[in-house]
């Protein structure tokens, strides 16, 4: 290769799984005019990980797999040298593409008692096998990240909680799964994203911790990734004012904490590649195209992750860069190319996803990750009120469908009550239904993942939960985001309190069949939650 075609080998554009054929072949043309060294997959130009405003409405396609893969072979056919393709998948396919084996939040792991790390290596490789059967050989996955501050808006679920040592031993879990199923690994996003409180899509993160105390934190689980031979570190685009002489200079753009914290005091020489750089933290910093791509490799990233501008980009590089460092980035590349086979032909898409291992793999999860936070002799309220016909289901943003409800009021002959909205109609009509039940189960579905809005639970709703802790013995359960709990009202007046964490068929009947059965919870909260601190 010429210089330049090494350069080119740097560049990771985004590439979306339902796009124009018009878009396609402009991709298509960028492979074989430039070199690239990689694409990273998405689902659309309106997906939320590229439309960071919401403003456009994305449109799902049940045929997103099966594009994905013809589009993998589609553009593997026109690179002279083998494309690396990556995704972030951190639960898996599903976290981008529909219709796919989707797999527990990281915060649905961190649950898990630390005897069964098993279950997160099976995780990573089940993972890792499924992006095989598309063509794919680099997750940008798991976080490092120590989901330290309640208030962080983009981080949250995706940690696999507070607790350092945890999130280092599962993330190093995670990692081993996906490279014994043949697929690369990356930390992110150094130096730490958990103790931020800003988006770093929509702005600039600021950390204000110094290097001693990143170093007893944030930056643990990393060093001991490195320690682990971690085939890649993601860069965070936030800011480190300690390490960068009191600048708030992204650590995507930062060569103090690339070069002189990464490379040289923690001694990791393997692949760095940038956070997205269509992020508005770094997108809108330089007017000049190519600025911002020649910005990020001259700080020390290896890979230029969602690059916008490739031709001006590389000739930026190849004007201001050394053939030393060049070659430098290149050979980590490739090593990391090598090792997944992929220069040895391996480029198609091997295998078939199997929707009964994802399945049987949630449901050892749910069963050692439920989380029984108060528990005030559940089972005996709830079975005595059912005898007296006291007793009912109740499921908050769910429908029929909901399989934890009908199973629980089946076994105990009970009525079962819905409420798919908090309309003002709805709620009068629910509360006059249960005005003479003593006992209520109540299964929260929390509608977002993310805690914009209140976790988009309405305040009727929390009103109406207000009401019912207050008047009736209530027995708690939340599908969804824990983080949630900090938004309920009154949660000292429930009798009890379980956190079930994801909405899955497998979770629903797990849970059902603990309360059914007064079986003991085995899974722990991964965060600290002020709210349940005096229950």
């Amino acid at each position: 290769m010429t210089l330049e075609q090494k350069i080119g080998q740097f560049f990771f554009p985004a590439v979306f799984i339902n796009d124009t054929e018009e878009n396609i072949q402009a991709t298509e043309r960028l492979i074989r005019e430039h070199h690239i060294g990689g694409l990273t997959f998405f689902h659309s130009r309106a997906s939320a990980a590229t439309n960071y405003e919401s403003k456009k409405k994305v449109e799902f396609n049940d045929d997103s797999y099966n594009r994905l893969k013809e589009l993998i072979v589609r553009y593997q056919k026109c690179a002279s040298t083998p494309l690396l393709m990556s995704i972030d998948a951190e639960w898996g396919l599903a976290m981008r593409v529909e219709k796919t084996p989707q797999y527990p939040y990281a915060i649905t792991l961190g649950a898990l008692p630390e005897s069964q790390s098993n279950l997160v290596y099976e995780l990573g490789k089940q993972i890792g096998l499924d992006l095989k059967t598309a063509g794919i050989h680099y997750n940008l996955a798991p976080l490092a990240d120590i989901n330290n501050n309640p208030d962080n808006p983009v981080i949250g679920y995706r940690s696999f909680g507070e607790n350092k040592e945890k999130v280092a031993r599962f993330a190093v879990e995670y990692l081993e799964g996906m490279s014994d199923s043949g697929v690369l690994g990356c930390l992110k996003h150094f130096p730490g994203h958990g103790n931020t409180n800003v988006d770093s899509h929509l702005g600039l993160p600021i950390l204000e911790e110094n290097l001693e105390e990143l170093l007893a934190n944030e930056l643990y689980p990393f060093i001991v990734g490195i320690d682990n031979q971690v085939d890649s570190i993601m860069i965070g685009h936030l800011a480190v004012p300690a390490l960068n002489e009191g600048k708030n200079t992204s650590a995507t753009l930062s060569k103090n904490i690339i070069e002189k914290l990464l490379r040289e005091q923690l001694k990791y020489d393997g692949l760095v590649i940038s956070d997205a750089l269509n992020m508005h933290s770094v997108s809108k910093l330089y007017d000049k195209k190519g600025q911002l791509e020649w910005e990020a490799f001259n700080a020390g990233n290896d890979v230029l992750c969602f690059a916008e501008n490739v031709p001006e980009g590389i000739q930026e590089i190849l004007k201001n860069a050394t053939s030393e460092r060049i070659e430098a980035s290149y050979q980590r590349l490739m090593r990391c190319k090598e090792k997944v086979g992929i220069l040895k032909g391996k480029t198609q898409p091997e295998g078939k996803l199997n929707f009964v291992t994802t399945s049987n793999l949630n449901r050892k999860i749910a069963q050692q990750s439920i989380s029984t936070i108060k528990n005030t002799d559940n089972y005996t309220t709830i079975t005595k009120s059912a005898k007296k016909n006291q007793f009912a289901v109740i499921s908050l943003y769910k429908d029929r469908s909901c399989v934890f409800s009908e199973t629980v009021a089946k076994e105990l002959n009970t009525a079962s009550f819905f409420l798919e909205n908090g309309s003002a109609d709805n709620i009068v009509s629910l509360e006059n239904q249960i005005e003479n039940l003593d006992t209520l189960a109540i299964a929260l579905f929390v509608p977002k993942a993310k805690p914009y809005n209140n976790f988009e639970i309405e305040d009727s709703v929390l009103a109406l939960l207000d009401r019912l802790f207050s008047t009736k013995k209530c027995i708690l359960y939340v599908f969804g985001n824990p983080y949630a709990l900090q938004v309920i009202p009154n949660l000292a007046s429930a009798k009890g309190i379980i956190q079930v964490y994801q909405d899955f068929t497998e979770f629903q009947e797990i849970a059902a069949n603990q309360l059914l059965n007064n079986t003991k919870t085995k899974g722990s909260l991964p965060v600290s939650i002020p709210s349940l601190h005096n229950l």
